[in-house]
Parts: C-alpha cells; sequence; structure tokens
C-alpha cells in the first residue's frame, strides 16, 4: 500500500483550492454488520449487477451523531446496457441512484435536506460533503451528515451509499498505485473510473493525470430572502453555488470525457469521479436504466437528489463500445 496514496484518498481533496471544507469524516474503524455479497453478469443485452448493499471495507459507526441510521442489508437487482447510447443533449439526475460500484454498493450524491428545513421540492438541497456546519438553518446539517472517510453513510431504511470516491474500495481495486482505476457502472451503462485519467486521452502510453472538474464557484450572491432560499455568497454548501464553466477542467458537464481505458481500448465515453464538486456526477451522458429509480430499487427509500429522468430532454445517438475486454 502507498501511504501517501491512503493520506490523499482519507483527505479526498475537501480541501481543494477554489472548493471550501466541509464537515470532518468519521473514521473507518468498524466491520460492517454482514458479508458483501454482489454477482455482475451479462445476459444479453444487460449487465445485471445483484447485490446486498454490505460493503466489502471498513466502515464508521453507524448510527452517530450526523447518521441515525443502522446499516442492513437490501436486495439490489441493477441494470445497465452492455452497449450504452449517448444522448444528444442534457439529461437531469434521477431521483434515485446515480450508479453502482463494483461492490455492489450504490452512489447516491444528492441529498434530502433542504435549507431551512423547507420544501423538498427546493432545488436549494444541501451538499453532503461540503455543507458548512455554521450555516446554522437546518438542524440536521449543524453537525454534518455523520459520512465516514468512504464518504458514505446510511439511508433511513439501512442502505449504505457513497456521495463521494469511496476511499477504501478505491485503494483496494488500485492496489495502493497512481493508475487508471474503474470502480462501477453508472445507471446508463458507461463505466466510472476514479481520480485518475491518461493525460490524452487517445493514448494510453501518455501520463496518468487527476482529472479535474469543470465546474466552480458561483461570484454573484445567492440572492435569497432568507426564508425559502439562502443568502449570502456561495460556499459550497449548496449544488446551485456552484456553475459549469467549459474548459474550466478536464470533464464536460456530464463529469466525463471520450478516449481509451484499461478495460476499453478501443475507446469508450466514461465518467470520473472527481476530488472536487461535483465528486459523482449529477448528470447522464446516457439513457438511465429504471431498475435505479427509487420506486423499483425500494420504494421506503429515502434516496436523495433533484432534477428528473431526462429532465432537459436529449434523443437517441450513437451506440457505445462493445462489452469486449469490459470487466464485469
Amino acid at each position: 500500500m502507498n501511504p501517501s496514496l491512503l493520506i490523499l484518498l482519507t483527505a479526498v481533496s475537501l480541501a481543494a483550492a477554489d472548493t471550501p471544507k466541509g464537515p470532518p469524516l468519521k473514521e473507518a474503524d468498524a466491520k460492517p454488520p454482514g458479508q458483501n455479497r454482489v454477482t455482475i453478469t451479462v445476459k444479453g443485452d444487460k449487465r445485471v449487477i445483484e447485490s446486498n448493499g454490505i460493503p466489502d471495507h471498513m466502515v464508521a459507526t453507524f448510527p452517530n451523531r450526523g447518521n441515525p441510521n443502522a446499516i442492513s442489508e437490501q436486495k439490489y437487482r441493477l441494470e445497465v446496457p452492455v452497449r450504452p447510447a449517448l444522448r444528444e443533449g442534457a439529461s437531469g439526475r434521477m431521483m434515485s441512484a446515480w450508479g453502482v460500484a463494483l461492490n455492489g454498493v450504490v452512489f447516491d450524491p444528492g441529498t434530502a435536506e433542504v435549507y431551512n428545513d423547507g420544501d423538498r421540492s427546493s432545488p436549494w438541497h444541501y451538499e453532503a460533503l461540503m455543507s458548512n456546519t455554521e450555516m446554522g438553518t437546518t438542524p440536521k446539517i449543524k453537525v454534518g451528515l455523520g459520512l465516514d472517510q468512504n464518504h458514505g453513510h446510511v439511508q433511513p431504511n439501512g442502505a449504505y451509499h457513497y456521495h463521494g470516491i469511496p476511499t477504501l474500495l478505491f485503494e483496494r481495486l488500485s492496489g495502493g498505485d497512481k493508475k487508471m482505476t474503474q470502480v462501477g457502472w453508472a445507471a446508463d451503462g458507461f463505466p466510472v473510473y476514479a481520480i485518475y485519467a491518461f493525460a490524452k486521452s487517445e493514448d494510453p502510453k501518455s501520463e496518468l493525470k487527476k482529472m479535474k472538474s469543470s465546474y466552480r464557484l458561483k461570484t454573484d450572491d445567492r440572492g435569497g430572502d432568507g426564508k425559502t432560499t439562502p443568502t449570502g455568497k456561495p460556499d459550497g454548501s449548496f449544488g446551485l453555488d456552484f456553475e459549469y464553466v467549459a474548459g474550466h477542467g478536464d470533464l464536460d458537464e456530464f463529469g466525463g470525457r471520450s478516449g481509451v481505458t484499461p478495460e476499453f481500448p478501443k475507446g469508450t465515453y466514461y465518467y470520473v469521479m472527481t476530488e472536487e464538486y461535483p465528486f459523482i456526477p449529477r448528470k447522464f451522458k446516457g439513457t438511465p436504466d429504471p431498475s435505479f429509480s427509487k420506486q423499483r430499487m425500494d420504494p421506503h427509500a429515502n434516496l436523495g437528489g433533484q432534477g428528473g429522468p431526462g429532465a432537459k430532454g436529449g434523443k437517441k445517438g450513437k451506440k457505445g463500445p462493445p462489452p469486449e475486454g469490459a470487466p464485469k
């Protein structure tokens, strides 16, 4: 294990230059309450992920002060297309999990907590990793949301899930080395990598580069009324504090890029989880499978996030890469 990489991952960029620091992460010093079970198989034109949602790494103690829920087994059967299609135009984030890690734990970057404990239809949802503990308008936020060093915590239905880079999973999959590492699948079927990618997207012999998001903090005041909408200068506490600026980083507005990867030597579109906002992408370049909707996953789950599938529309596009050589 590379000690410097572990230190980097534990901190996971909450001290990034243009991003404010959020609540401290809780140490993952407890064993999960059960054995991880996950199978990933290709059946026809679908890649099927079945799991119990129990992580295969150490976690923080749950319940804890910021998160009152205990981890319990789930019954996931998620499907993604083996040959995903790109869409023309933007696609909004689902009210559901955004994707699933290779260990069967879901990626769910959104939150249910809203400014001033307002209506959840409000677009002013807090950012789980960046919510400032001094905001003071929402009691649940004052102590953070109890996330552990894997950037994970627990839903009211017992579902452990990730809000950012799954630190210990990434460490295991990468072997502690600096390399391009796939950590999961997005709900639209495109692969998900963490932190690093080839500097030249079409050249697998080029150096590895830490991918930078193209989102940044807005500069204008929020302009709210202080009751249903926040006031003051954007500080990263809310998703709406950020804006996409083309060329600001390495990735597009969906949090991805096209190029070759170790698993797709002929090329593919792929997402990259970053050390700064949005951490986990919030949009889809393809069409998300309905198995990731909260109604299909668990109608009683409190899965956070704003927007809806295809919020800005989109058309079917060209086919993605074939599955040959891709990990299950």
